[in-house]
């Protein structure tokens, strides 16, 4: 068996030279990876506004739908039918002016003998 030879230590000088190059390394990496982290972090706060945006349209689209069942139902069109003046076959109509009057001087004349 070959006698041991005792290994020279490396001295203070480039164990310090290793170290500043480690940390020198960790900080390259940390700055190629902020921007893509950055931009990361970004994007998820995006979507997250994009989803609650679509969840509020889809909420919407839910009560427009109903709306529509609503009116477009036989009574809403008889409804609008009657709010526009329309009649029915066979019907009279009868179209009635001054009501506002008629009201005005109900109301001084209840108001008048109270």
């Amino acid at each position: 068996m070959a006698a041991r030879r005792p290994r020279a230590r490396r001295g203070p000088r480039v164990a310090h030279l290793r170290r500043w190059l480690a940390v020198g390394v960790v900080g390259i990496v940390a700055f190629l990876y902020y921007r893509p982290l950055t931009h990361y972090v970004e994007a998820r706060g995006d979507v997250a506004r994009a989803d609650a945006h679509v969840r509020e349209l889809e909420a919407s689209h839910a009560q427009l739908k109903r709306q529509l069942a609503a009116q477009t139902s036989t009574e809403a069109l008889i409804r609008e039918a009657r709010r526009l003046a329309y009649v029915q076959p066979g019907e009279r109509l009868f179209i009635v002016k001054g009501i506002p009057e008629w009201r005005e001087a109900r109301r001084v004349r209840i108001g008048g003998d109270g």
